[in-house]
């Protein structure tokens, strides 16, 4: 059980909230959150957008009954996290140059993986970019942790990267951005591996339910446990 320390408003029913819990989570991971006593059913997976020892923080966006609840949460308020689930993103320390892309509530998890990659390895390079329906959000933040943002409204974020510029590539957004981008990877032969976190439905958090069960070349894989996060080629090669 966690303490809310924090739950902001940041526009277009974006959401940052902090909750004080002690933890180990690494970047790309998620955890389980609820508020609530019996309805809804289930928990609800929120990747984390930063942590450190002591606290952790949730970039979310109100899309449902879950997260409508979790936004009315106010300072000093209880909340259950359950995790950190998932994988998480790999360690790059060896690659120079990297790109994290992100679209919609998707940017939450690449915060932390910017953070982290710069502290792996302070010589390396890493560019974000964020793609937004409409209002952008944290933009300021983004660009405090990385050596270039690029920021595109209403349009294609994919259109805005060169992916043979780049020794690794990390992605998290819709299923379609992801695609695009590794198709883009595939038809401009880039060396760079692309790693994508994938959004699946989820109910249990730890493998049980096989709800957000998903096909890849490895056969049907669990993206809370075996994932949420997969090579494109894994998930995105097989079509």
């Amino acid at each position: 059980m966690g303490k809310v320390t924090s739950n902001r408003a940041l526009g277009e029913d974006f959401y940052l909230m902090r909750v004080e819990e002690e933890n180990n989570a690494r970047m790309g991971q998620f955890y389980m959150l609820r508020a609530w006593e019996t309805y809804p059913v289930l928990s609800r997976p929120i990747s984390v957008y930063d942590a450190d020892k002591e606290s952790v923080s949730f970039l979310y966006k109100v899309v449902g009954k879950g997260t409508e609840l979790l936004c009315q949460l106010k300072e000093g308020d209880e909340i259950t996290l359950d995790g950190a689930h998932g994988n998480g993103f790999p360690s790059l320390a060896d690659k120079k140059r990297i790109a994290l892309v992100g679209g919609g509530v998707g940017i939450a998890p690449l915060y932390l993986a910017a953070k982290t990659y710069k502290k792996e390895n302070p010589d390396c390079t890493v560019n974000i970019y964020l793609g937004f329906s409409g209002k952008t959000v944290l933009t300021e933040e983004f660009d405090a942790v990385c050596d270039k943002l690029v920021v595109n409204v209403g349009g294609f974020v994919t259109d805005d990267i060169d992916p043979t510029a780049y020794d690794a590539i990390v992605t998290c957004g819709p299923t379609i951005m992801m695609k695009v981008l590794y198709s883009k990877c595939v038809k401009c032969q880039a060396a760079a591996p692309l790693y994508v976190s994938m959004e699946n439905r989820m109910a249990c958090g730890i493998g049980a339910c096989l709800v957000c069960s998903c096909r890849t070349a490895n056969g049907n894989r669990k993206v809370c446990k075996d994932g949420p996060v997969f090579l494109g080629s894994e998930v995105f090669g097989i079509e």
